[in-house]
């Protein structure tokens, strides 16, 4: 019995390293093999910064700490990986997603959110699309601009959590997105440390995806 154990055990392990492996890989499918449309344009909220602070100090006494979630989506063009960014205004850069509702699970409000950012109509889900992993976490400790990539000890009670996840595309997925934004694929090479144009955690992106292995998909 000591034997057959042994062996169950060392299969078990190769399963789950064979697994763990296959999670670390990325299937990237080529940016052509995607369609792009556009639908009526959205009223933006947050034209200023202080209209921004303002609501989530209004969030944050009606419900407590606001968690936001954001997807990560890659293609492939011209053999590099590419991130596709919500562009708004040709100089504001956002990752699709959203804030969760009260009681809202992260994965089922990061589908809603993408949902209504990216498909014809808000309220059926973007077909083919799965929610990978969370990849980063960032945490506003007060009603301020700056997030953190950690809580900070000294900060019980934070005013934001906005998380990243890995999203998943399948082939020949459609993205419709309003007028009055442009769905663009980056390259992360142009992304990489580039806070000046994306922002500190767009920025950051490629660091978090050092961890993964990306296999180019070819469409025959």
């Amino acid at each position: 019995m000591g034997e057959e154990a042994r062996v169950v055990d060392t299969e078990s392990s190769e399963e789950n390293a064979t697994r763990r492996n296959h999670d670390w890989v990325v299937d990237l499918y080529p940016l052509s093999s995607y369609y792009f449309g556009s639908r009526d344009a959205v009223r933006v909220k947050d034209e200023m910064i202080s209209d921004r602070v303002a609501r989530l100090k209004s969030n944050y006494a009606a419900h407590g700490l606001r968690t936001c979630v954001e997807a990560v989506l890659l293609v492939e063009l011209f053999k590099h990986p590419h991130v596709l960014l919500l562009q708004y205004r040709n100089s504001i850069f956002k990752l699709p997603g959203g804030r969760l509702r009260p009681g809202e699970s992260d994965i089922e409000g990061l589908k809603r959110k993408l949902a209504s950012k990216l498909s014809i109509n808000e309220n059926v889900l973007v077909p083919g699309l799965e929610v990978g992993e969370c990849i980063g976490m960032w945490w506003r400790p007060n009603f301020e601009t700056l997030m953190y990539p950690f809580l900070p000890p000294n900060v019980k009670h934070p005013k934001e959590c906005l998380k990243l996840f890995l999203g998943r595309l399948a082939l020949h997925q459609q993205f419709v997105v309003p007028k009055n934004f442009k769905l663009l694929a980056v390259p992360l090479c142009q992304i990489h440390e580039n806070e000046k144009t994306y922002g500190p955690i767009i920025s950051q992106i490629p660091k978090l995806l050092s961890k993964f292995s990306f296999n180019m998909m070819e469409i025959i």
